[in-house]
């Protein structure tokens, strides 16, 4: 029987926008490649700022574009989150529906939540999130039949900045017998909340980190933290940029290289990333192969603008990678 994930997290709607020159960045008051929430006055102030850019609009948030990307390959996917009674969030809805993803969306009468991702002309990017009505998502709607006849649940690190909900949402998938798959978001989150993490770090059962992710949990090297991490949980990821990745499994070590590919932007690429790794997870291949995927989908998704890629761009990765053939 194939296998189901539900995705928790922030239903933002991106809104991406290229600079050519990062010291706007620097008048912002946002650190380069970070993750900053912000209110909706900030909110205002950044949009105002970026106001001679070109701008343009897509459905995001972390497990959401996960979610999305599973959907489109096949995977059976849900989604739980809060949006607004807006045509933002209708616009996120209808994104999500489009590609099969279950809805299990709560709505809010806060406006929904919004990513502001600045795309420096090295395609690194940075984000300005004002989540809206996402943060309504709270510890109080968190029941088993959310859960029920799921296989994973993949958890959004951002969540974390509401401990109490990000502890249950755990706890309570894995009584629903779902596996646990957590990416960590950001560094600076990481650094936040570096001894709360390590503690849970037992119930999590596949991990998702870059390079940098790593280092602020473990105060370690890329290679030394895949390690430390494997040693609590059932697989380790370490994203490491253009030098690939490294997979962890009991004692199981794979290394993924790279291809080298003109990046237009990063937005989604881990995201992507995730996405390929699990479908090749639930189709029982190695890790070497669910590696290669989920590089592949990264590469894929940094050649275009924002996390979304168009059907020919789908296709063509597909056919590439030798997918349901």
């Amino acid at each position: 029987m194939k296998k189901s994930v539900v995705g928790i997290g922030s239903a933002l709607v991106d809104i991406l926008t290229q600079i050519n020159d990062d010291s706007i960045l620097e008048e912002l008051n946002i650190p380069k490649g970070s993750m900053q929430l912000v209110d909706e006055n900030s909110s205002a102030m950044i949009e105002n700022k970026l106001s001679t850019y070109e701008s343009s609009m897509a459905p995001g948030g972390s497990a959401a574009n996960t979610i999305h990307g599973l959907a489109k390959l096949g995977i059976e996917s849900g989604f739980i989150s809060y949006v607004g009674k807006d045509e933002t969030g209708k616009f996120f809805e209808e994104s999500m529906n489009s590609v099969g993803v279950k809805p299990l969306v709560f709505h809010s009468d806060i406006a929904s939540g919004t990513a502001r991702t600045i795309i420096s002309a090295d395609g690194e990017r940075t984000f300005a999130t004002n989540l809206g009505a996402s943060l309504e998502l709270n510890e109080s709607i968190i029941t088993p039949e959310l859960f029920a006849n799921w296989d994973y649940c993949y958890v959004e690190g951002y969540l974390i900045a509401n401990r109490p909900l990000f502890k249950k949402a755990i706890a309570t998938a894995k009584e629903c017998g779902c596996k646990v798959v957590l990416d960590l978001a950001s560094f600076n989150v990481v650094e936040d909340n570096r001894e709360f993490l390590n503690e849970l770090l037992p119930q999590i059962d596949i991990l998702f980190a870059n390079e940098e992710e790593a280092k602020a949990l473990t105060q370690m090297s890329a290679e030394d933290s895949l390690h430390h991490i494997a040693e609590n949980v059932e697989i380790a990821i370490v994203k490491i940029g253009k030098k690939g990745s490294l997979i962890k499994r009991g004692e199981e070590v794979v290394t993924i290289g790279c291809n080298k590919v003109d990046v237009i932007d990063t937005t989604g690429a881990g995201d992507m990333y995730a996405a390929g790794f699990l479908y090749g997870l639930i189709n029982d291949y190695n890790l070497e192969r669910c590696g290669t995927i989920g590089n592949h989908l990264a590469e894929s998704i940094i050649q275009v603008i924002g996390a979304k890629m168009d059907e020919n761009r789908w296709e063509m990765f597909k056919k590439n990678i030798g997918l349901f053939n």
